[in-house]
C-alpha cells in the first residue's frame, strides 16, 4: 500500500507542478488567457482519450509494466516540452502528457482497492486521497524554491516521473495482478449504464475543484479582495481537501459511503450559500477549509463505493471511467461557470457550484429512497 500511494503521490507532484509552470511561461510570453486555458485543457483531454484503452493495455502488458512504461514516456514528454518552449508544440505534447499519466492513476487506484480490506477501505482510501492531494499542492510550492525559469523546474517534474517507475519496480513482487479473470466485463462507455450516479459524482468533484481553482480569483477581485488574500484562501481550500479525507473515510465506515457522500454534497451547497455573507469576515477561513474537504470527499466516497460494488474486469474499467468523468468535469466546469459569471456577475460562481452539488444531492436522495 505504501509503495502504491508513494507512486501516485510522486506523480501528483509532477502533475501539480506542470499546470502553473507552463501557465507562468505562457503568460510571460504574452499569450492570451483563452489560449493558456486551451493549452491547459489538453491534459484532461488526454485523460479522456486514454481511458478506453487502459483495461486492454493492462490485460496485455500487465499493470506494473504499463505503469513503468507510462512514467518513462511522461518524463520524455516533459523533456520535449522543456526543450521546445512553443505554445503550438505544447498543445499535442500536453495532450500526450495526460494520455500517459492517466494509466498510472487508474492502475494504482485499482491495485489499492484490490488489496484494501473492506473493513478499512474508508480510512485507506481517505489516506490515499489526502496524500495525493498533498502531492498536487507540493508541485506548485516547489516552484517557489527553484523559480519558473529555465530547466530547474522541469527537472523536478522529470525526476518525479522517473521516480514513479523506480518505486513501481521496487514493489513489483508485492503487487496484485490486474483483476481480469473473475466478474463481469464491460467497456468504459458501458460502465455508464452500470453506475451513472458514481460517474456524475466524480464529474461533480472534478468540476467543483477546477471551477474554484480557476475562477475564485475573479470572484475575489469582484468583491475587492487583495490577490494575496485570495491566493491564501485557495491554499486553505487545498489544505482542507488534503486534511479531511481520512475523517470522511472513517465516517463512511461508521455509516455508509452513500450517506457520507450526501452529507458532503449538502455541505457544499451550504458553503455556496454562506460564501458571500462570510467572505469579508474571519469565518471565510474555516468555511473554505471545510469546503475543500467535503468537495473532494465526494470523489473519495466514489472510490469507496467502486470498491464495494465492483470486482474483476469491471473494477479497472470503472477506474478508467472515473478518469474520463474527471477529465470531462475538469474541461467543462470552468468555461460553463465563466459564462454564468458573465451573465449573473460574480455570484455566478457560488450559483454554479451550488447547482452542481445540489443536483448531486437530489440524485443521491432519490437513489436512497429507491433502495
Amino acid at each position: 500500500m505504501a509503495g502504491i500511494i508513494a507512486t501516485v503521490t510522486v506523480f501528483a507532484v509532477a502533475q501539480g507542478l506542470t499546470y502553473p509552470l507552463l501557465s507562468f511561461i505562457l503568460e510571460r510570453e504574452g499569450t492570451t488567457s483563452s489560449l493558456i486555458g486551451l493549452s491547459a485543457a489538453m491534459t484532461p483531454l488526454g485523460f479522456i482519450a486514454s481511458a478506453p484503452f487502459i483495461p486492454a493495455l493492462a490485460r496485455r502488458m500487465g499493470g506494473a509494466r504499463l505503469a513503468i512504461l507510462c512514467s518513462i514516456l511522461a518524463a520524455i514528454i516533459l523533456i520535449a516540452i522543456a526543450w521546445m518552449q512553443d505554445l503550438w508544440a505544447w498543445m499535442p505534447l500536453r495532450f500526450l502528457l495526460g494520455f500517459f499519466a492517466n494509466p498510472l492513476y487508474v492502475i494504482s487506484e485499482t491495485w489499492l482497492i484490490t488489496i484494501t480490506p473492506a473493513s478499512r477501505r474508508g480510512r485507506i482510501m481517505g489516506l490515499y486521497s489526502s496524500i495525493v492531494s498533498g502531492g498536487f499542492a507540493i508541485g506548485p510550492l516547489s516552484l517557489g524554491l527553484v523559480g519558473t525559469q529555465g530547466w530547474p523546474p522541469f527537472m523536478i517534474g522529470i525526476a518525479a516521473f522517473l521516480l514513479c517507475g523506480v518505486i513501481v519496480l521496487a514493489v513489483v513482487p508485492h503487487l496484485p495482478n490486474m483483476p481480469h479473470e473473475e466478474g463481469r466485463s464491460t467497456s468504459v462507455g458501458g460502465f455508464l449504464t452500470l453506475a451513472p450516479l458514481l460517474l456524475f459524482a466524480v464529474f461533480t468533484a472534478a468540476a467543483f475543484e477546477q471551477i474554484l481553482l480557476s475562477l475564485f480569483a475573479v470572484y475575489g477581485a469582484a468583491l475587492g479582495s487583495a490577490e494575496e488574500r485570495v491566493a491564501s484562501l485557495i491554499t486553505c481550500f487545498i489544505a482542507g481537501n488534503a486534511a479531511l479525507q481520512i475523517l470522511l473515510g472513517r465516517l463512511a465506515e461508521q455509516f455508509d459511503p452513500t450517506r457520507t457522500m450526501l452529507f458532503c454534497a449538502l455541505a457544499c451547497v451550504a458553503g455556496c450559500i454562506l460564501l458571500s455573507p462570510a467572505f469579508d469576515s474571519w469565518l471565510i477561513w474555516p468555511l473554505v477549509f471545510v469546503w475543500g474537504g467535503v468537495s473532494f470527499g465526494i470523489y473519495t466516497m466514489s472510490l469507496i463505493q467502486l470498491g464495494e460494488r465492483f470486482t474483476g474486469p469491471a473494477l479497472i474499467t470503472g477506474n478508467a471511467a472515473f478518469a474520463s468523468a474527471w477529465g470531462i468535469g475538469g474541461i467543462l466546469g470552468s468555461p460553463a461557470t465563466g459564462l454564468a459569471m458573465q451573465a449573473a456577475g460574480h455570484q455566478g460562481l457560488p450559483l454554479s457550484l451550488g447547482l452542481l452539488s445540489g443536483l448531486l444531492a437530489v440524485f443521491l436522495m432519490v437513489e436512497r429512497r429507491r433502495d
